[in-house]
């Protein structure tokens, strides 16, 4: 198999799981979003997989996941501060260099980057509260082995 993007999915999801907390409590990490979720959380989907650095003997992607932070607020409760909190304490966890990158060697990756190639803050005002999203665009070069 040639597609990483799944299995950087998975390795992110386990990593932030438990890791993540505001006011004391773990922020929950989701692949897709129940019902019955309440803010904050933490939503994490594949974006997209390009082959890259092509050449005659490996296969290089570039695979770009979406990590969304969501916190929400009864109208002037608060703000955006939980928002960049989250964000922070995801990027200590992700964005490192080569001693921490995901072990995907198992399933026949090795990835050799990990870059934050943006964060998109937004805020919308409902009727019922307000949300705050943060949403960071994380980039993994990864070859298969």
């Amino acid at each position: 198999m040639n597609e990483a993007l799944h299995f950087i999915r998975k390795a992110i999801i386990d990593r932030l799981t438990d890791a993540i907390t505001i006011n004391g409590s773990y922020v929950p990490i989701y692949n897709r979003v129940p019902s019955s979720a309440s803010e904050p959380y933490i939503k994490v989907s594949s974006i997209s997989s390009n082959e890259i650095d092509n050449n005659t003997t490996s296969f290089n992607s570039q695979c770009i996941t979406r990590i969304e932070a969501v916190t929400a607020f009864n109208s002037d409760d608060g703000g955006e501060l939980q928002s960049n909190q989250i964000v922070s304490e995801v990027l200590n966890l992700i964005r490192t260099r080569s001693s921490g990158y995901y072990d995907l060697s198992s399933d026949g990756f090795k990835v050799y980057t990990s870059i934050n190639e943006n964060t998109t803050y937004l805020e919308d005002d409902l009727q019922d509260k307000t949300y705050f999203r943060a949403i960071m665009e994380i980039s993994n070069r990864v070859e298969k082995i």
